[in-house]
């Protein structure tokens, strides 16, 4: 339970260092942030998954990169629900993926 908190923390302050490096990727709050990192999880197992399943041989034929672009309009669906998380437009979602990937990636390894 411990380890739940911590990952979910981690990936809302995750949130706010993106919204401190990508432009027109905002977060207002740190609550916001809190609640993002909540919807973006639950975006990715209810849509993300199935998505992903669905465009394996797209991913397959770009080695990987359509599943940059599907983080991106994962993390755009996620931003239309919760108020004080905005994305403003593709490219700052396709960024704001790339480098939420990278510092979560980062966080995770320091908590081990």
């Amino acid at each position: 339970m411990l380890r739940l908190l911590l990952h979910w923390l981690l990936s809302a302050v995750a949130l706010i260092l993106v919204s401190n490096i990508v432009r027109g990727f905002v977060v207002t709050s740190f609550i916001a942030a809190l609640v993002a990192a909540v919807v973006i999880g639950l975006v990715n197992v209810v849509i993300g998954w199935p998505l992903k399943l669905l465009t394996f041989p797209l991913a397959f034929l770009t080695l990987g990169l359509f599943y940059l672009v599907l983080n991106a309009i994962l993390l755009k669906i996620a931003a239309a629900f919760v108020p004080g998380f905005q994305i403003q437009g593709f490219m700052p979602a396709f960024w704001g993926a790339i480098v939420l990937s990278l510092i979560n990636m980062v966080f995770r390894w320091m908590s081990v």
